[in-house]
């Protein structure tokens, strides 16, 4: 039980900031809403009667799961940086495997124009 004191602590910690956040947002911030603020909020312009009735395009899907794709990316590379100096070559090969895989399916997404925000 020793080794695992400063992770449950770590644990307690990050859970009584996490609720004291909430908790002191609510008390200290402050209460005057309007018109303004209680609108749904669409990046910036006015929002269009669509999105008002609870239906997204599915460009907004697309984009999400862009998003992910491209961020499991991300995450893959952190371990082969971090590995890099032991596996030598054969790392390198296969790192450069994936991202030409994972360039093949962004050039796809490129080319059918699921990066244009029209």
């Amino acid at each position: 039980m020793e080794l695992y004191t400063p992770v449950l602590v770590l644990a307690a910690l990050a859970a009584l900031f996490a609720v004291g956040s909430v908790a002191m947002s609510t008390m200290v911030g402050p209460r005057r809403y309007n018109r303004a603020k209680m609108d749904s909020y669409e990046c910036g312009i006015e929002p269009t009667p669509q999105a008002l009735s609870g239906r997204f395009p599915v460009k907004y899907y697309i984009t999400a799961m862009l998003f992910i794709v491209f961020d499991i990316e991300i995450i893959f590379l952190y371990p082969w940086a971090m590995q890099l100096d032991n596996m030598a070559w054969f790392g390198l090969v296969e790192m450069v495997l994936f991202i030409a895989t994972v360039f093949v399916a962004y050039a796809y997404v490129w080319r059918r124009g699921g990066l244009d925000w029209d």
